[in-house]
């Protein structure tokens, strides 16, 4: 290892709670350690071999000196001493099979499911908590007339069943007990208080699936014969049933009282503060006062760059792993404490980073390794590390045989493990991608967080941060990093510097939009472990609060067998028909609060509360007691018996409102982001009830329930409707008669058809009240916002400017117009955004008509910006696996087939334009590289841009504006020119000669620069073409520097590819242009 960062200015030191004075205590039973990598035989070696041995020694003792500064901060004597209660922040929590713990559980014997909870406490230590005596359990409805005899014999067929289907297992006994215990089901309105259920414990959390298995299929029994029985909680996750049990929520404080918790004696872990406890001795503290803060948790940010094969995507098993930049910082704080970049050779020094350069790469992987293992991160970040990062480099170890790489977990002799993953929801969808499991350790991936949260038109790296952070980066193609990798220490040092920005950029947008705090208290008020808001949907938050509150209730949830589509559907929310048209007075939108929440509660919509039509006539409920839904169902009013759903609805909106209030009045600004990022997870909450209730494959799906909170939307939307239209008349005193234009789902546009905004906003709030005093409570209408003007395309696509002020716009709001989509070139993001701002800002149509016919203009003269015209598409597997031929595929083929190297691969984004092809042609095969078309000055097809991209989005626009918008814009004078540039090396000019002609009036001449009859203006034309390359020049420098600056220096070429970058094009063809304009110049022979 060199020492390129021992004589430049390294990162700031660790604060005092990082930094290890000089007698450092030694960690609670912490061993003496052997690293088995520099262990010595004592057998002779020859010289040559023993001085490198001893080198190599060396080297890793220096760097283990150097990796030290970065340790937890010691122990405290209390700590070691064990006089003080453990108090920490858990992180993530997971069991493993081990034997039963002799001294907590001496009457326990065999295998046994130990709860692992890690975390950290406030002094930033890491812990590993063990505990113990907590069983996997179920439920079972309990057969009328059965007594402990039967129970008896029902065990003793469970056992043995279980028995025959576990030969190989170990454990002494399959179902531990089978206790009787009173219950009440949570499906369906019961006038009895409880009635017996089984709960059956069994020894494994696996054993849970086995038992329900054969319960399901039924079990012949003495006195009953055979018979099958309903399970009941059988498909709670281990972990979760251990912290609903337990109250513990994700992401909350911890204590384990002193004298309650033992020294593991045999450390398994390699966190600090490891030990065992009884799970009952566990302490989980209400999420207020100090308790509501963060710990200082470690958060690692990497990124590593592989050095592919020509024309290859960079593959383990062949390229290797050449720098890993690494960016660590302290939740809560504002930079990183540490910077370092790890190097295969030397490289330059990077002021203000730890620059550790080695001389292969199985010491650049084990340094990374030991970085892992020293500085202890509790969560590790990056873009796309599931998917590829991490499984990169367990690959890569894999392939070059370094056994000990993958111990990157928190367990000792615990390897990572990666694995295919496949996340489904109703509400992301379906993505390919990995699993990895680093024990001890939380993996966020900023890019499954982007896909999860935000609808962007791209999703690199790149131009996220341009989105989130207003700022760009250097994007270097991976067929050009083998490049700079074998250069030089300077080549080196530029990749270096870009692997830095990539691991630096993840950290940023953390930090940015505020993605821990709003994740841990997703976590506390739902529930579940935080790893779960990554890996899982929504379902399971829902289900998690649902199980808590009927634990409360003692309710258990039946376990409903996966029903796929067959429950069939149910009828969606209004939508009123819009009254299409561009609106010059100001439209009142009256909002519903958390309108299906309201609705859930105000009529006490439940699983408890549902009364089925048998029972209806069984029960004789009084009519009073009732409430029948418009969609047909049955529910008991909350006076008879309040539901589950309604109460949790309750708490979650109550607690909404304190969390609202305690943010106006924080002045911390950790506190206000914590606060904030609750009231955003109780809102988000709130409304995922509904959609649970809703999913035919979820848990729990109850359609008379979803049925019922749509019908009853339905109906208060037409009852919005009619009371704005009856009141608000001019038989009733007003000015004008009021309209309803519109209406969706939870909101109503009205025209009160005054011209003032400000009486507007009055009327609005009038209306908003009245209409809420005819609504049973929660429901309440709200006054939010105007609109004005506002153009109203069709359902669900409007635009407006968006007033909250009477003074003046807060902004312009769109929905449904295409801006954002992929599939549209930058052309049609840009024209509709101007439109839209001639049209609602400037108010000037004839503005906005005129502005579509030049653009229109320009694109058929061929005066149009290539960079407008790229459309990008995601390569996401080999052309033979599209069922369809597909533009950006086929490109993708034909490059591949003239530079294999600078092709695209599988994972990359292909950028293409549409060029002129034969008549009848399809897209696929006039699809073509940016690139090339500059190059070889290939026409674009504008026809095809004017009736595939443009001409859709505005007819929507100028439709409800216009009578004949199609004849006004697309056809006329604008469009009847046409201008298509010759191309230079394609086609038919590959065999064409090329002829001088007159620089001033382009006449073919045999020799020269002027014809006879331009020699007059000789001088003029010289100053001319100068003037033209020096505009040129201009413009290529002040684009080269943009990119400089972007990279971060000044004196350096630019290698950036990124096709996201607004003007990569600009700069290629400006380059371009540049070279043909002194070819001009060399011309004139003076």
């Amino acid at each position: 290892m060199s020492n390129s960062g021992s004589a430049r200015k390294r990162p700031l030191p660790p604060t005092k709670s990082q930094q290890p004075p000089p007698s450092k205590v030694q960690a609670l039973g912490e061993e003496e350690f052997f690293d088995e990598d520099v262990f010595l035989d004592e057998t002779l070696v020859p010289e040559d071999e023993e001085s490198l041995i001893v080198r190599d020694i060396e080297e890793r003792q220096a760097l283990a000196s150097r990796l030290s500064q970065w340790a937890r901060p010691p122990l405290s004597l209390a700590y070691v001493s064990q006089t003080q209660s453990i108090i920490f922040q858990q992180l993530d929590i997971d069991y493993v099979i081990g034997d039963s713990h002799r001294e907590l559980l001496p009457n326990s014997f065999g295998p046994a499911a130990i709860i692992r909870i890690f975390g950290v406490t406030r002094e930033g230590h890491s812990v590993c908590c063990n505990a113990h005596g907590f069983e996997p359990y179920f439920y079972i409805s309990c057969l009328p007339g059965m007594g402990p005899d039967d129970i008896s014999r029902l065990h003793k067929i469970l056992e043995a069943r279980m028995r025959e289907s576990n030969k190989n297992s170990k454990v002494p006994q399959f179902v531990r007990r089978i206790e009787m215990v009173h219950k009440r089901s949570i499906m369906y309105y019961q006038q009895q208080k409880s009635q017996p259920f089984l709960k059956i414990v069994v020894a494994l959390p696996t054993m849970v699936a086995s038992c329900r298995g054969i319960l399901d299929r039924g079990i012949q029994i003495d006195g009953f014969g055979m018979k099958s029985f309903m399970t009941y909680e059988s498909n709670v996750l281990f972990a979760l049933r251990f912290m609903i049990d337990c109250n513990i929520v994700g992401g909350n404080w911890i204590e384990v009282p002193v004298g309650k918790y033992r020294k593991t004696t045999k450390l398994l872990s390699y966190c600090q503060l490891e030990f065992d406890c009884l799970y009952s001795e566990l302490v989980s503290h209400c999420l207020e006062g100090e308790f509501s803060k963060m710990a200082p948790f470690r958060i690692l940010s990497f990124d590593i760059e592989c050095a592919g094969r020509k024309g290859h995507f960079p593959e383990p098993t062949h390229d290797p792993v050449i720098q890993v930049a690494n960016i660590v910082t302290l939740q809560g704080e504002n930079q990183p404490f540490i910077r370092n970049v790890m190097t295969l050779n030397s490289c330059s020094p990077i002021v203000g980073v730890d620059v550790m350069s080695f001389d292969t790469e199985r010491k650049v992987l084990l340094a990374w390794r030991d970085l892992i293992r020293e500085v202890d991160p509790d969560i590790i970040i990056g873009y796309n590390i599931c998917k590829f990062d991490l499984p990169y480099l367990i690959e890569r170890a894999q392939a070059l045989g370094i056994a000990e790489f993958p111990m990157l977990g928190r367990i000792r002799n615990s390897r990572v493990r990666v694995k295919d993953a496949t996340f489904s929801s109703r509400q992301y969808g379906t993505r390919e991608s990995k699993e990895v499991t680093v024990e001890g350790r939380v993996q966020f991936d900023l890019l499954q967080a982007m896909l999860r949260d935000y609808k962007l038109s791209s999703y690199s790296l790149n131009s996220v941060s341009a989105h989130f952070l207003s700022e760009q980066k250097e994007d270097v193609h991976h067929s050009i990093i083998s490049d700079l990798q074998n250069g030089n220490s300077e080549t080196r040092r530029r990749l270096a510097v870009y692997c830095l920005k990539d691991a630096y950029l993840p950290q940023r947008l953390l930090d940015k939009l505020m993605y821990i705090f709003n994740y841990v208290e997703m976590a506390r008020v739902t529930g579940v472990p935080i790893s779960f808001l990554l890996s899982r949907g929504q379902s399971i938050k829902v289900l998690s609060q649902l199980l808590r509150k009927a634990k409360q209730k003692d309710l258990v949830i039946p376990n409903v067998k996966q029903a796929g589509s067959e429950q069939g559907t149910y009828e969606g929310a209004t939508v009123l028909e819009p009254r299409a048209g561009f609106y010059e007075k100001p439209i009142a939108t009256l909002d519903f609060a958390s309108l299906y929440p309201s609705i859930m509660m105000a009529y006490n919509l439940c699983y408890s509360s549902l009364v089925t039509p048998e029972d209806v006539r069984k029960l004789n409920l009084p009519p009073e007691c009732v409430n029948k839904t418009p969609s047909g169902e049955i529910f008991v009013k909350s006076s008879l018996q309040k539901g589950i759903l309604p109460e949790i609805l309750e708490e979650l909106l109550t607690a909404r409102k304190r969390a609202k209030a305690d943010l106006k009045e924080a002045k911390d600004p950790l506190e206000k982001a914590v606060l904030d990022g609750r009231q955003l997870a109780l809102k988000i909450s709130a409304n995922s009830v509904y959609g649970f209730t809703g999913a035919t494959v979820g848990q729990l799906p109850c359609l008379e329930i979803s049925s019922s909170v749509t019908s009853y939307g339905r109906q208060m939307i037409e009852h919005t409707k009619k009371l704005v239209e009856d009141k608000f008349t001019i038989l009733g005193g007003y000015e004008h008669n009021a309209e309803v234009i519109y209406g969706d789902t939870d909101s109503v546009m009205v025209q009160f058809g005054v011209p003032s905004v400000e009486e507007v906003m009055k009327l609005g709030r009038e209306a908003a009240e009245y209409i809420s005093g005819t609504f049973i409570k929660p429901i309440k209408l709200e006054f939010e916002k105007v609109y004005y003007p506002y153009l109203l395309i069709s359902k669900k696509r409007y635009a407006g400017l968006f007033w909250t002020n009477p003074e003046k716009f807060d902004k312009m709001d769109t929905k449904g117009i295409e801006t954002v989509r992929r599939d549209n070139c930058l052309l049609v993001k840009n024209l509709v955004n101007e439109c839209l701002h001639k049209l609602l800002i400037d108010r000037d149509i004839p503005g906005a008509v005129q502005y579509v016919k030049n653009t229109i203009s320009d694109l058929l003269m061929n005066r149009m910006d290539l960079s407008l015209l790229v459309i990008t598409k995601g390569l996401t597997k080999t052309g033979d696996d599209y069922e369809v031929k597909a533009a950006h595929v086929e490109l993708a083929e034909r490059m591949r087939k003239r530079d294999a190297a600078t092709a695209p691969n599988v994972g990359d984004r292909v950028p293409y334009v549409i060029i002129k092809g034969a008549k009848g042609a399809k897209a696929y095969e006039k699809s073509e590289d940016p690139i090339y078309v500059l190059e070889n000055n290939i026409p674009i097809d504008p026809q095809y841009y004017l009736e595939n991209q443009i001409s859709k989005p505005l007819l929507r626009i100028f439709e409800p504006i216009l009578k004949n918008a199609s004849k006004e814009l697309l056809h006329g004078s604008h469009t009847r020119s046409i201008s298509i540039s010759t191309p230079s090396n394609s086609g038919i000019m590959k065999f064409a000669k090329k002829q001088l002609s007159c620089i001033g009036c382009k006449a073919l001449i045999s020799k020269g620069t002027l014809c006879s009859h331009c020699k007059g203006r000789e001088a003029d034309l010289y100053c001319k073409t100068v003037s033209q390359v020096a505009a040129v020049e201009e413009l290529f420098q002040n684009l080269w520097v943009q990119c400089q600056e972007c990279q971060g220096s000044l004196h350096q070429d630019v290698l950036c590819t990124s096709r996201d970058c607004p003007i990569f094009y600009r700069r290629k063809k400006a380059q371009k242009d540049m070279a043909e304009a002194q070819k001009q110049l060399d011309r004139w022979e003076f």
